[in-house]
């Protein structure tokens, strides 16, 4: 019997995306092969990173040997055209993890990311030309990141019409798709019962404009979850309710919670894959 074709979707979540880590490293601990991987936002990013041959254990090392204090060097900040930060020094350093401005045809493994252009609100799923573009239009957070022109069409944050790319690993022929959604499901009907409308005016300092951006986009995001989920074999679910879009800060903890949540599905996934 033919092997099946196991297909890995990363979902976006700013911060928690790196909850993605600990799951790729549970699953090259437990010997379960990735075919190929799709991503959106944070998820293509470390989808990126994977599918052009680094580990689990790599990725990690990248992540927390960085020192997320001093971040603000990656950000190059643009008159407003389509967005507050221009990209380019972000795309520089990806270029300089991935060992340059590799094409999606030199990755190791079959890889496809997923932007929203801006003007038609269109899914734009991204599987040609220059991987650091395609992964720096899917992590276009709107208004903060500019806009990616790529092919006459401007592309933004792919979570906004696809939260978790099930449905592109299908397209390019996963048989077995393990889906990894880092962002808690309806986080805002979670926040709101933990606000206690009697001392609204006592619930924290007042918001900036970036936090308020990060919770519509985190808004937004769950209400598309759901839809994205359908269709695949397995879906992991880190605990990052703890965790904001912006706490780049714990990665260590978003890791270790990607790491017991994969703990706790590969023996149904081992399972499922024996009896398939």
């Amino acid at each position: 019997m033919a092997k099946k074709k196991i297909g890995l979707a990363l979902g976006g979540g700013s911060a928690r995306g790196m909850a993605h880590i600990g799951v790729l490293e549970i699953l090259e601990k437990e010997n379960i092969p990735i075919d190929l991987v799709t991503g959106t936002s944070a998820g293509a990013l470390i989808g990126a990173m994977y599918a052009s041959g680094m580990s689990g254990v790599q990725i990690r090392e990248l992540v927390l040997g960085f020192d997320w204090k001093r971040r603000s060097h990656l950000v190059d900040l643009a008159l407003p055209r389509t967005g507050f930060i221009a990209g380019d020094k972000i795309v520089h350093e990806l270029q300089k993890i991935m060992g340059g401005d590799i094409k999606f045809s030199e990755l190791k493994k079959p890889f496809a990311c997923v932007a929203c252009d801006a003007i038609t609100g269109e899914e734009a799923v991204m599987t040609g030309g220059s991987v650091t573009d395609a992964v720096r239009a899917s992590i276009s957070l709107p208004v903060i990141f500019e806009a990616v022109k790529r092919k006459g069409r401007y592309l933004i944050d792919g979570g906004l019409v696809n939260q978790v790319p099930v449905n592109v690993a299908k397209a390019m022929g996963a048989d077995y798709v393990i889906a990894v959604n880092v962002v808690p499901r309806h986080i805002h009907k979670v926040k709101s019962r933990m606000v206690d409308k009697s001392k609204a005016e006592a619930a924290g300092p007042r918001p900036n404009i970036f936090s308020i951006l990060f919770n519509i986009i985190d808004i937004a995001n769950t209400c598309r979850i759901e839809s994205s989920l359908e269709g695949a074999d397995i879906v992991i679910e880190p605990h990052t309710l703890q965790i904001g879009p912006a706490d780049f800060h714990k990665a260590e903890l978003c890791i270790l919670q990607g790491e017991m949540a994969a703990i706790d599905a590969v023996l149904k996934i081992k399972r499922e894959l024996a009896r398939k």
